[in-house]
């Protein structure tokens, strides 16, 4: 049985300007998400059908609800932890606030 297992970020606290980049990566990843679904043949619909590869889903980050822009705000926010965490860093652009 697959038991998932990611690394621990908890003690990792970010920057403001790191923070900030959340949401836009959050919203690049949702669009990554949506052009491969296109690619597959999938569609707009009301509600999800796998089997007709139909979903509510393909519109723009900024229509999604909140718990689905949540989602992907978490995988923005880990993401960004964990490079942290491996030792890695992240240079905000001049003029960005810590």
């Amino acid at each position: 049985m697959y038991r998932p297992n990611p690394i621990d970020t908890s003690d990792i606290v970010l920057p403001e300007s790191l923070l900030a980049l959340t949401e836009k990566i959050a919203e690049n990843v949702h669009d990554v998400w949506a052009l491969g679904r296109i690619a597959e043949g999938w569609v707009y619909g009301e509600k999800k059908n796998a089997e007709l590869k139909v979903t509510p889903l393909l519109v723009p980050y900024s229509e999604l609800d909140e718990s689905e822009k949540e989602y992907d705000r978490r995988t923005a926010l880990e993401s960004l932890k964990l490079i942290v965490k491996l030792g890695y860093s992240i240079s905000a652009p001049e003029g960005a606030q810590d």
